[in-house]
């Protein structure tokens, strides 16, 4: 095969992967009635006039499967950082102890879960549509070369073939992480 039409495949298989990366992370955001470090990863805090992330003010432990516990560097930040939490689309109302933030990670009612669920399959489509136009893209790039006659027809068949089987085997891996977050969020 054309060492040209191979890079793109390789360069197709690398992003494709950083978008499976991605959605998982994306994932792992999503409240699921288990307590989880990664739930304030996202959580910005206004701190001294500026905008921080959370893990540079505190660290975040999970002690208990219902339970997760901010320790700050600085005590001075703990109402800071429960007005971001309270702000936050958690749905977790934060208490305090005055060294700690405690945050309850109450049981997902039936609502939540479906609720919760719409959110995991819009994550997931997205995901999808992001390997669709890496997709699109190669198989533009192998056209420009096939019409700059720098790959012949074949080769650029083959290689759209070899793209099209990266493209299945990613929306598969897709597929099955919404399936196994489903299982999770629906779990009691």
């Amino acid at each position: 095969m054309d060492q040209l039409s191979g890079s793109i495949e390789s360069n197709a298989a690398q992003r494709m992967k950083k978008a499976i990366h991605i959605t998982r992370d994306e994932f792992m955001t999503v409240r699921t009635g288990r307590a989880s470090t990664s739930l304030v990863d996202r959580i910005n805090v206004e701190y001294y006039g500026a905008e921080m992330p959370l893990a540079q003010l505190a660290t975040v432990s999970s002690p208990e499967p219902r339970l997760l516990v901010v320790h700050p560097f600085d005590k001075t930040a703990i109402p800071a950082i429960e007005k971001a939490i309270l702000q936050s689309d958690l749905g977790i109302t934060p208490g305090n102890d005055g060294n700690v933030v405690h945050l309850p990670i109450p049981a997902l009612n039936e609502e939540r879960r479906r609720d919760l669920i719409r959110v995991v399959k819009t994550m997931a489509e997205e995901g999808r549509v992001a390997i669709r136009n890496i997709r699109r893209d190669s198989n533009e790039h192998l056209k420009v070369l096939k019409k700059d006659k720098q790959v012949s027809e074949d080769d650029e068949r083959r290689a759209e073939e070899e793209v099209q089987k990266l493209t299945d085997k990613h929306i598969r891996e897709i597929d099955d992480m919404l399936k196994n977050k489903e299982q999770e969020i629906l779990e009691v």
